[in-house]
């Protein structure tokens, strides 16, 4: 039987309908109101911080480094200069997939998997948003046509201009105005982070770091404006950054240069001060190097090379060699024994090549093992008596002849403006006992007066103890900077001066000084034969390993490097001091034959002219 046929229930699916057009008209209403109440939040209640927001991604901050400070010689010879680089630089914002674009860029300019991966090292360093990284520094010509051709493969990759550091006379000036290299992340975290925005090196060693704040200067800013893809397109403000200030040093290059050629290729330094002014106007250490492969980042090749050479050219060895200064502090032990009382000029010691202390049969040698027989204070410091200063130092003591010692600025850092510069060693009986847990013996006393023993210090410290007997104990710290920003330097934390009961007592010393070097028996005398003018020198020689007793050195059995120390200071004029001179020369041997002829080269081309004949003198010493 059939179904019967259902017949359409308009009014219900009407109903149906309008149900659900009222439902969806109040989503869309509901959904509306959301809109526009979010709208709302954003217009009017976030105004303020939407706007901001929109305006910091549309305009950026973007630093402008400072031009670093010159250095200058004495005369306005330029050491350290900043000459146009051009740079590839990467911003990791526009880069997009920075890994790829670095592939390219590699791949387009051909360059070895080495130098890939330190893009990756540059690119983890601390930044600023926006802030470019450099890549590679000093692109050639043809390197820079390769990345404009390019261009459209490298997102974010740009060719910049900027300054760098370069030192036109090279490894002339190394150990004293020293280098600018690369920031490191340890240096990055330490550095002000908005004075070095933009900056990508800094001072690593001598004037360069010492002076960091001053040669740095201070950074300035373009505000600019960008588009989504982080393209400046105008430039909305601009302020300059504040250059570095100009430093002029002490340095004579023509003097550097003369001690540079009279010292040679042996491996030592020579320091030169001006008694006057504590300037130093030469300042050398052998062997040397090029600062300039250090300011854009040194291969591991070339530095391996220059840390890993037996004769260490990175060493400075003006401020932080330490050796033993030999009798060159022997006129400073003379002065301890004079102002304490100890002895007078006519105190008469008698020498059989040897000296023995009271109750004990060690002999301790005299460098001459015939023996000088009996000799006064001028003996013995014109023919480098030991015995008479072994026993001077018996009298004196430990104690009393530390602290002497200790004024002359021994065993201490001594420089105004040398950030290197090590203390050394003056030793003492608390030392030893705190250092090595053990009573300081009577022999230890004499060994020490003569130079030897557990006593080490640098070059620099030879040259500001001889510079006092010049300058009648007249304290001024060894300084590199004559004016920086064109005002000199100032010591706040001045020495005290060397003040002795009896001034004669200088010129005593100063006088046996000059026995050294002009008397016919003197130990130097060879080294002042011609002068025009009187020099007053000590020469020593220093023991770089121990002899046992009774052996004598004998230079063909002894390894070249286990030689000894060749050492020898000088000032000049003697009667008014001009300039003073410390030489040491590593495994020379002899002080007054091989390092003295280079003290008497040095002051020859400071005391005289083109002609031969000495220079008019200023104003007499005081």
């Amino acid at each position: 039987m059939p179904q019967p046929i259902p017949l359409k229930d308009h009014d219900k699916e009407q109903s149906l309908v309008n149900r659900r057009l009222i439902a969806c008209a109040l989503l869309v209403i509901i959904l509306c109101l959301a809109l526009v109440g979010r709208l709302y939040v954003l217009q009017v209640l976030q105004f303020d911080y939407n706007s901001t927001v929109s305006e910091n991604n549309r305009v950026h901050v973007l630093p402008i480094a400072p031009e670093r400070g010159l250095i200058f010689d004495r005369n306005g010879v330029v050491l350290a200069e900043n000459r146009p680089s051009f740079d590839l630089t990467l911003t990791r914002e526009r880069a997009g997939d920075s890994a790829k674009v670095l592939d390219t860029v590699a791949e387009v300019l051909h360059l070895p998997e080495e130098e890939r991966r330190q893009f990756d090292k540059d690119l983890k360093r601390v930044r600023h948003p926006f802030e470019p990284v450099t890549l590679m520094y000093e692109l050639s010509e043809e390197q820079i046509a390769l990345i404009a051709v390019n261009q459209f493969r490298l997102p974010g990759i740009d060719v910049d201009a900027e300054f760098i550091r370069e030192y036109p006379r090279g490894d002339h000036f190394a150990h004293s105005v020293g280098y600018v290299g690369r920031i490191n992340e340890k240096e990055s975290k330490q550095l002000d982070s908005v004075q070095y925005r933009g900056t990508q090196s800094i001072g690593k060693t001598g004037v360069e770091r010492f002076y960091e704040p001053q040669l740095h200067g201070h950074v300035g800013y373009e505000e600019v404006e960008t588009n989504a893809q982080g393209r400046v397109m105008r430039v909305l403000k601009h302020t300059d950054p504040t250059p570095g200030q100009n430093i002029t040093l002490s340095l004579d290059i023509n003097l550097q240069e003369a001690a540079e050629k009279a010292l040679g290729d042996r491996r030592g330094s020579v320091v030169c001060i001006d008694p006057d002014t504590g300037e130093v106007l030469a300042m050398v250490s052998k062997p040397s190097f090029d600062p300039n492969l250090f300011v854009t980042g040194i291969s591991f090749k070339q530095y391996a090379a220059l840390r890993d050479s037996i004769d260490r050219p990175l060493f400075n060895r003006v401020l932080r060699g330490l050796y033993a200064p030999g009798s060159t502090i022997k006129p400073e032990v003379a002065i301890a024994g004079l102002d304490s009382g100890a002895v007078t000029p006519a105190t008469r010691v008698f020498d059989p090549g040897y000296y023995e202390l009271p109750n004990y049969d060690h002999k301790y040698r005299n460098w001459n093992r015939s023996g000088d027989g009996w000799v006064n204070m001028d003996a013995a410091i014109m023919r480098s008596n030991d015995t008479y200063f072994y026993d001077l130092a018996h009298r004196l003591g430990i104690e009393r002849l530390h602290d002497y010692l200790s004024q002359f600025g021994l065993g201490q850092k001594v420089s105004l403006d040398m950030f290197e510069e090590a203390p050394g060693l003056m030793p003492s009986p608390q030392w030893k006992r705190a250092t090595r847990r053990q009573a300081w013996y009577p022999g230890e006393t004499l060994i020490l007066g003569i130079g030897q023993g557990y006593m080490q210090v640098t070059p620099l410290q030879l040259a500001q103890a001889t510079t006092l007997i010049a300058s009648k104990g007249v304290w001024h710290r060894p300084h590199l900077a004559q004016t920086v920003g064109g005002v000199a330097p100032v010591d706040e934390n001045p020495m005290p001066n060397i003040v002795l009961h009896n001034n004669s007592e200088w010129e005593q010393v100063n006088h046996g000084m000059q026995l050294v070097m002009h008397d016919p028996r003197g130990i130097a005398r060879d080294a002042a034969a011609g002068a025009q003018y009187r020099i007053a020198g000590k020469s020593g020689t220093a023991q770089v390993v121990a002899i046992k007793q009774g052996e004598r050195y004998n230079r063909l059995k002894t390894l070249e490097r286990n030689r000894d120390n060749a050492l020898f200071v000088g000032f000049a004029p003697a009667e008014h001091p001009r300039i003073v001179v410390a030489v040491m020369i590593e495994n020379g041997e002899a002080g007054g034959r091989v390092a003295g002829p280079v003290v008497r080269q040095v002051m020859d081309a400071w005391l005289l002219d083109a002609d031969g004949h000495l220079k008019p003198s200023g104003p007499p010493h005081v």
